[in-house]
Formats: C-alpha cells, structure tokens, sequence
C-alpha cells in the first residue's frame, strides 16, 4: 500500500475516533444539555416532535395537574345522559335486575379491553385521534377523521339536549310549577282547559307545545322556535369558553361538572325513599325476569350500552390520555373508571325507578278514587248489589288493598257484564310497565313526579342542573375529540379553532331548534353514531391486534406501564373483542333492517305519538350521515396505497447529536410499514438500515439497534456500541 494511501487512512480513523469521543464526552458531561435539546426531522422543511416513549424531550404539551382531574375529566365524558335515561330503561325492559349479568359479562369481554385500549394508544403516542392511528398505520389514517366527523354529528345535536334543560332549568324557578297544570283557553262565554292539553297530560303538553311547539312532520319546518335558539346559542357560548384555553380551562370545571350530579342523584335517592311507593319502584326495577335474559336482543342492547356508556371510538377517551405522563397506570385508569360508569348507571336507575314509583303510587291513589266514585253510581243505579260489598268497607277513604278486594269480588260476580262497567284495575305494576326512555323520561315522566314532591321548584332546579352538567362533561370530550387531533395534525392554534367550530356547530345545529327540529335528533341520534362508531371501534382493534401487532403492542405497553398486562387482555384484544365486535355489528345492520326507518310525530288533533317513515329526502340524509361518517377510511387508504399524494412519512431524516447541537441529514430509511415510524417519530422503527452519512459509515456495515427504549434517539446510536470494530467504521 502507497505510504500516502495510510496517511489518509490514519487521517479518517483519527475522524472518526474523534466523532466517537465527542459523543461519548457528551453523554459524560453535557447529558443535561442532551436532554433538553430538541429531536428535529426534516420532512419537507416541517418540524415534528419526537414522540418516543423514553425520549427525555417532550414538546410543550399540556397536561393534566393532577391524576384526580384527570379521571374526572373521562368520568365526566363517559358518565352522561345516557346513564340517567337510557340504561334504566334497558334495565326494565330486559329482565330488571337480571339484566345486570350481561351487561357486566360485556363490560369484561368489550368495555374494559378496548377502553383500555384507547387510553393506552393516546398515552403512549401524546397524540389525538388522527395522528395516533396515522402513527401506527398510515394505511389506517382515515380512523381518525371517521372519530372526528362523528364527534361532530354527535356534538350537533347533543348540544341542543343541554340547550333544552337550559330551558327547563330557567322555567323552573316558578311556584307552581309551568307545567303543573293545563292551561285555561277563554273565550266569549266560559274558561275551558286546553283541548291537547285534557288529551294527552300537563307535562306532556307543556314539552310538545310550550318547549318545542313542534310541528306535526319533519317535513313540515314551521320556522325557529327562538326560545330554544336562544338556549341553543347559551349551551354553546358555554361550551366554547369552557374548551377555549383546552384542559387548562376544562379540566377546573371537571371539578364541578363531574361531581355535581352524583350529589343530585343521592339527594334525589335520599328524598324519594321518604315518600310513599318509592320501594314499590325499586322492587318493580330489581325484580329479575331470567326467561328474559337469555333473548338474543338483551344481549344486543347491552353490548350497545357498554359500547357507548364509555364513549369507545370517539376520540375523546384519546384526546384526554394523551395529556398524561407516558409512566401513568392507564390500566387502572380504565378499571376504575369503566365501574364508575356501570355503578352510576345503577345509582341513577335507583333514582329513577324510587321516584317513578312514587308518581305510580299518586297516579294509583287517584286511579282508586275515580274507581270507586264509578262503583259508588253503580250501587246506587242497582247494577251492583249492595250485598256483595264486604261491610267494613269504606268508600270515601278506601284503601288500596280494599279496593282490589272490590275490584275482584264485582269481577267474579259479573263475570260477563263486568266488561261493560269499565273499571280499572289499578295496579301500580301496571304504571310502572309503561317503558320510558330518552326525553319522554325527562322531560315528561320525571317532570310529572317532581311535581308531587314538596318544593317542586327546588327539585326541578337540581335534577335539570344535573341534566346540563351531565351533558356538559360529555360535551368537554366530545369536543375533545375533534379539536385536539386537529390541533395536532394541523398544527392551528386551539383558542381559534374552537370558536370557530363552536360558531360553525351553532349554525348547523339551527336545524334542531326548527318547530320540527325534534325529528332531526332522532334521526342524528339514530344514524350518525351508531354504525360509523362501530366500524371504527372495530378498526381500532385489528390495527393493534393485527396490522401493529399485537405481541409488540404488548411489550410497548410492558415498557410503559413498568409491568406486563395481564394476558387476560391478549386473548381479548386478539380474538375474543373482534368477533364479539364482528357480532354486535352484523346484529346492528340486521336490525336497521328489519325496523323501517322512521320517527313518532307527535300529531296535534289526537293529541299522541304516530310513527312515520322518513321521506325520500330523509331517507337520503340517513344514508349519507353513514356514509360521510366511515367514508375517510377508504379514502386514506386508497390515496396511502395508491400513492396518490406526496407523502414523504416513511422517509425520515437521520438525527446526530454533538455537542448539544442538532443536525439533520437526509436519509431513507427500510422497515415494516407497521412499524410506527409512520407516525413521523424517527427513533420506533425496529432495526433500522441506516445510510452512509452517520459518521462516515460505510453502506455495507452491519444494521444498527435503536438505544435501549430509544433513551438518546438514533444520534446516539453509536456510543452503545464499544465492541464495534474499528474497520467497520
């Protein structure tokens, strides 16, 4: 070899020496300096933050201050209205207290798992909804934006339930209360009641009529009703000023959203168990009906309700675990948190059901009076014999119990002119089978009850606080789950992204607030939520289990959680959720299928409920809610696999530290496209092939392993590795 061939030589190994000395002295004496600068990719002259776990450089993240606000942020979005009027009512139609079984046996098998799941992927990636699924599939990318659009649908017209209590909430400052009675109509000769009103009940009317002056179709607008305009336009300047400055805002008034209605509901549990029938109610509630259990429908609704009690797919559950520290137990978190939920649900059906019997009982007690003023006139006309009335009976304060005995002796008696008197039995059961749900709960059912109790105005103001709170800390998530991926993604600042997506939802949301905005609901509340969210829950869990890999997710999860989960929830996530998922999907579709579409439309003339089916054109905006709701899916995954785009995510840029200072180099990088280095994080992918401009290092060189827990990130590749030989380098 010529003598100025070694020279050269002797000049690169002393080069590089000296780049191996520079880092190691680094890591010796300036690892503060390490810490705190900045991993810089050069992807198309834009910055990204490092996104791994062990990496000692955060961005200016925000975070929760304290554990305890942030579960009472995800007890706040997952524990909402539903809770209150929707899961007392699956109770007593599904077998009362047999119900219980399999809505816990769905907790385990889909609710926790894929709650946990959610919590687990937005702590570990610090992301929202659409740069966590882009992280770990970009192929999969679209899941984002489906959550996203039905965060909105779903805020839509949630919004307008807060507007509606808001609305209750300022009326009920009254004595008496507004919808106590039914108006009085006057004319030119006499007073008479209200003809809807005499039809149909006070609270009944006072929800269509004097709440909703709701029109008889959806086809048929009749314009704004301001009043809800107004409450409309309160629940979202509340809601805007709450999320403006994101948790910083929101998370303090967790404090009192997400508490105050589990003071409501025992003050009202407290209260209802003083008055008369209120045990009736819970033993009517309790009392299981097995034969009902084994129904494959009971199952289908429970899974419904474990699905949405926890708010799965929204994005929300996302959004907030993304603000944790990466070392949080997010497995405890999504115990505790998913028991809260079902042990609220069976707090308020006790609530519920202790005050439904109470108004039953009063109901009842008049049902006797009116009955026995009725046998009383046949008594007297002789169609009744005075001889078969038991003589210790006393008509003009008769009991209960003695007017069934009445009521059973005139049946057997009368056998065949017993039809014709038209006597009632009067059967507390008999009331407290009328099944009610959803609004006809709230504003009308409970609203009648709180009428009979002593200070009904103090009452009606708690329990429709409660109402606006809950919705409210549903609301915070929900919004949650559209503005933070957005702000991630898009790098727009927070402050006017959410005004501006609170001022656009107000102006679509005027369509909830016509006279016949109550249809749209429905039909939202139907169709925008329920199958997009299902599929999305579903791709969640094959881009884990399966395009991600479930036994490297599991280690991530071992690697954050400082312990390895329970295999329990290997066999979940892999097999056991999907197909229950899988199920509950197939089961969805086939009972869109077999009930037309359609809404009740409350027709003025009989004063009642008749169910219509949508027009042609609202059949079309069904459609479309699905399909606008699930089509980013396809979408991404055609442009990603198709290339359609520029898209330079899987082309990272080496990072070198030396001395404190960041430099960039471009280089490509070969690897799984499962890997997460989809997401833009440079320092996830597994045994990356480095190029040649890493210190010199020449292309056939060996692969290089990424630092223990990507501690340093790839610049510092190379001081773990002292056994290296020289020539390789």
């Amino acid at each position: 070899m010529p003598k100025n061939s070694k020279v050269v030589k002797r000049e690169l190994d002393d080069e590089v020496i000296e780049s191996v000395k520079d880092l190691l002295s680094n890591e010796d004496s300036a690892d503060d300096a390490f810490k705190k600068s900045e991993l810089i990719v050069d992807v198309q002259d834009e910055k990204d933050t490092d996104a791994e776990e062990g990496s000692e450089v955060e961005d200016e993240r925000p975070a929760w201050s304290s554990k305890l606000q942030y579960i009472l942020a995800q007890v706040g979005f997952s524990v909402g209205l539903g809770n209150v009027w929707r899961f007392p009512y699956l109770c007593q139609k599904n077998g009362g207290g047999a119900y219980l079984l399999p809505y816990l046996i769905l907790l385990l098998v889909i609710g926790i798992p894929i709650f946990f799941l959610e919590l687990s992927v937005g702590q570990r990636i610090r992301r929202g909804s659409i740069g966590v699924w882009n992280y770990i599939s970009p192929k999969l990318g679209g899941i984002g934006f489906a959550s996203c659009i039905v965060c909105f649908f779903v805020a839509l017209y949630y919004n307008v339930i807060i507007g509606w209590s808001l609305f209750y909430f300022s009326q009920s400052f009254q004595q008496p209360l507004p919808w106590d009675q039914c108006p009085l109509v006057k004319n030119a000769s006499h007073n008479f009641v209200e003809p809807e009103c005499e039809k149909s009940s006070a609270t009944t009317y006072y929800w269509y009529r004097e709440a909703l002056n709701i029109s008889s179709s959806i086809s048929e607008s009749g314009g704004l009703n301001w009043k809800m305009t107004i409450c409309l336009l309160a629940a979202w300047v509340m809601v805007c000023l709450a999320m403006i400055k994101g948790i910083q805002s929101s998370g303090k008034i967790m404090y009192f959203s997400s508490l105050f209605p589990y003071v409501v509901l025992i003050c009202f549990l407290i209260r209802a168990l003083f008055l008369s029938g209120s045990i009736d109610g819970i033993r009517h509630m309790f009392t299981p009906k097995l034969e009902i259990m084994l129904e494959p429908k009971v199952w289908r609704e429970a899974a419904t309700q474990v699905f949405f009690a926890l708010g799965l797919g929204f994005g929300g559950v996302i959004a907030f675990s993304s603000y944790n520290k990466r070392d949080n137990n997010c497995h405890f978190d999504a115990v505790l948190v998913s028991f809260i939920n079902f042990f609220t649900s069976v707090l308020a059906t006790l609530v519920v059901f202790a005050v439904l019997g109470f108004k039953a009982n009063v109901i009842n007690e008049k049902c006797v009076a009116e009955n026995s003023k009725m046998i009383i006139t046949f008594l007297k006309m002789g169609n009744i014999s005075q001889d078969i009335i038991p003589h210790h009976i006393n008509f003009s304060a008769i009991t209960t119990e003695d007017y069934h005995l009445v009521y059973d002796i005139i049946q057997k008696v009368k056998e065949e002119e017993f039809p014709a008197l038209h006597l009632n039995s009067c059967q507390i059961g008999d009331e407290l089978n009328k099944a009610v749900q959803g609004t006809g709960l709230a504003f009308i059912a409970f609203t009648e009850a709180m009428t009979h109790f002593p200070a009904s105005p103090f009452w009606s103001v708690m329990f429709f606080l409660m109402l606006v709170n809950l919705g409210l800390g549903s609301m915070f998530g929900t919004i949650e789950g559209i503005i933070t991926p957005i702000v991630d993604t898009f790098k727009v600042r927070k402050e006017i992204l959410t005004v501006i997506c609170c001022l656009l939802a107000f102006c679509i949301g005027l369509i909830f607030v016509q006279r016949s905005g109550n249809y749209f609901v429905t039909m939202f509340d139907d169709y925008s939520a329920t199958l997009p969210l299902l599929i999305v829950v579903i791709l969640e869990n094959i881009a884990v289990s399966f395009v991600y890999g479930i036994d490297k997710f599991m280690e991530d999860l071992r690697d954050m959680l400082g312990f390895a989960p329970n295999k329990y929830y290997y066999y979940m996530w892999k097999y056991i959720s999907p197909l229950m998922l899988l199920s509950l999907l197939i089961a969805s579709v086939v009972n869109m299928g077999l009930n037309p579409p359609g809404y009740n439309a409350w027709i003025e003339d009989k004063a009642s409920e008749e169910f219509l089916s949508y027009p042609t054109w609202g059949m079309v905006v069904c459609v479309s809610l699905v399909v606008l709701a699930i089509l980013p899916v396809p979408v991404v995954f055609l442009i990603r696999r198709c290339n359609l785009i520029d898209d330079s995510s899987g082309n990272l840029a080496s990072v070198t530290y030396k001395r404190g200072r960041v430099l960039k180099e471009p280089v490509n990088l070969e690897g799984d496209d499962a890997s997460l280095i989809h997401g833009k994080i440079p320092s996830e992918m597994s045994s990356p092939n480095f190029g040649k401009n890493i210190y010199r290092k020449q292309s056939g060189s060996p692969s290089l392993d990424t630092a223990p827990n990507g501690r340093y990130g790839i610049g510092y590749l190379m001081a773990d590795m002292p056994d290296m030989p020289e020539s390789d380098l």
